[in-house]
């Protein structure tokens, strides 16, 4: 078909290395494990109740039949990978495997499985780490997102898509149904700096803290702002999908905490979600910050600890950052616009 595969990439790409070919055997196994679930996911209600609530995992979270899958396919397929322990959002604690294998695997099996029953693209976030010289439990994993050895996401929609970064820019595979193997279809991916896209939910805003209320009022103001041009609002629901949105044509991703009872931190999952989705972001020349700081920079505290996540065109990225500091009031925040300016509404 004239389209490289992945196996043929990752072959080229192992030829410096055990490390290499170790994380390549991972990658290989999660990219099985992934069509597997496309099938699945492809069969939509003909596959049984896969939007099922099977068990509620705290206040905000609830655990579908599809999660569970999702995760027992992932562990399944990794137990023939090097790796010595899994992180799982479907898991309280990390999954051991084989105490001596060189390498740890972050995931989310399934993200944004609340689109599953309305057929909204949804997927599975991957990160793959070097294992800690001494454990293999939750410490093993508290490491910044700039350890990683490699990273991606599946896009489950009406293409099935395996969107990978090995530190060597972000690539595009798309599966072929037929053939059952990931085919090349993007190389070296290149986020445009400049937007005219937002992703967030704007239910919220209420919520939000000054800095995001300042830069999503001025894209709203769109031509009539400070801004000087109008935006586009886009939101799906399932970040993979937004991510992917961003990562072909540009845009801004926002989840940020906010003042609502557990949403402080935002609800995007440090580890096993803005990790992998930022260096993926970087990859293709984006940003990606909590507000204050890089994500990859973040130094977990705990398995599934939570982060504000800010990610995807630099100069937007950089721009909310310039906001949190309070630098864009002093240069070119107009105040005639702002929240705080002549026209600002009332709460």
């Amino acid at each position: 078909m004239g389209f490289s595969t992945l196996q043929d990439y990752l072959t080229d790409w192992t030829l410096e290395g055990r490390t290499r070919r170790q994380v390549s055997d991972t990658i290989l196994a999660l990219a099985e494990a992934s069509m597997l679930l496309s099938e699945v996911a492809g069969r939509g209600a003909l596959g049984g109740q896969l939007s099922r609530v099977v068990n509620n995992a705290g206040e905000f979270d609830e655990q579908k039949e599809i999660d569970l899958l999702a995760n027992r396919m992932i562990v399944d397929a990794l137990q023939s990978a090097p790796v010595a322990a899994i992180a799982s959002e479907e898991a309280e604690e990390p999954i051991a495997l084989k105490p001596d294998a060189p390498l740890l695997v972050a995931t989310d099996p399934l993200d944004g499985s609340s689109n599953v029953e309305a057929n909204v693209s949804y997927g599975t976030i991957f990160s793959i780490l070097p294992r800690h010289p001494s454990s293999t439990g939750e410490a093993a994993f508290l490491r910044p997102g700039s350890h990683q050895l490699a990273a991606g996401f599946v896009l489950y929609g009406p293409q099935t898509v395996f969107v990978l970064t090995v530190g060597v820019g972000t690539h595009v595979f798309t599966l072929d149904r037929e053939a059952k193997v990931y085919r090349m279809t993007a190389r070296g991916l290149d986020v445009p700096s400049e937007t005219a896209e937002y992703a967030i939910n704007t239910s919220n805003a209420r919520h939000w803290d000054e800095p995001i209320r300042i830069y999503i009022h001025d894209c709203e103001n769109g031509a009539n702002g400070p801004r000087g041009h109008d935006f586009n609002m886009r939101w799906t629901g399932s970040p993979v999908a937004d991510i992917y949105r961003i990562l072909t044509r540009g845009g801004i991703y926002l989840y940020p905490g906010d003042s609502r009872k557990g949403f402080q931190q935002g609800r995007i999952r440090l580890i096993y979600e803005a990790s992998p989705l930022s260096w993926l972001i970087e990859q293709a020349g984006g940003h990606a910050t909590t507000g204050r700081e890089r994500i990859l920079d973040v130094i977990p505290s705990t398995l599934h600890q939570r982060t504000p996540l800010i990610c995807g065109s630099r100069n937007e990225v950089d721009r909310v950052m310039r906001i949190y500091s309070g630098h864009e009031f002093k240069s070119d925040h107009s105040p005639l616009f702002g929240r705080r300016g002549l026209f600002r509404a009332l709460p």
